[in-house]
């Protein structure tokens, strides 16, 4: 028996394959819908620079965006920032970028904000930010030449050019925070405000 009580799946707005994984191992059924919305032009008009902020805002406007198609459905939202300061990057467009980013990030400690919104009807019914710190270390520029060579286009699905859950690890030397932030969805807050609100047995 599921410990789903919900008498449809939850409707996930991201193509995330990892938020997938991390939800349905968690034993939640899926349906998979992605948001149409456009995040630069979100950014822009966010008025703040705050990492946190622009995760959170993101994740509830790809909720909002996918509420609106099943107003009756109960709909996640997620997203997530990378800041070292008040510098933040997005989604790097290409291998070019990858590569960049890639540059500027070694040796050095960023936050990761991973935001998630619950949407029901238009109505904002949960959300949180987690954040985590990682630290990544100095490597050469023939090994980060066949990082992304081996990497492949993978490199431009997510930001900071990396996927913590496979090659990506390699390039770290220290890690605080919890893992499924780092991945991209806080996964406890979500569960114990499913169990709290009714959606899963307690």
């Amino acid at each position: 028996m599921s410990l789903w009580l919900g008498a449809a799946p939850l409707v996930l707005a991201s193509r995330s394959p990892a938020r997938q994984a991390m939800l349905e191992a968690a034993g939640i059924p899926l349906e998979i819908r992605v948001a149409d919305v456009d995040e630069r032009a979100l950014e822009a008009q966010a008025g703040s620079d705050d990492p946190a902020l622009i995760a959170a805002l993101l994740a509830r406007a790809k909720a909002d965006a996918v509420a609106r198609a099943v107003p009756d459905r109960l709909v996640l939202g997620a997203d997530q920032t990378l800041a070292i300061g008040k510098e933040r990057y997005s989604k790097p467009v290409d291998r070019m970028a990858a590569r960049a980013q890639l540059q500027a990030l070694k040796g050095r400690t960023h936050g990761l904000y991973s935001a998630l919104a619950v949407v029901r009807a238009s109505q904002l019914l949960f959300a949180h930010v987690g954040m985590a710190k990682l630290t990544m270390r100095e490597f050469s520029a023939a090994y980060l030449d066949r990082y992304l060579e081996r990497l492949g286009p993978a490199a431009t699905l997510s930001v900071g050019s990396y996927q913590l859950e496979g090659l990506g690890i390699q390039l770290f030397e220290r890690i605080e925070g919890d893992h499924f932030t780092i991945l991209g969805l806080p996964l406890m807050a979500l569960l114990s405000y499913l169990r709290r609100d009714g959606w899963l047995m307690t």
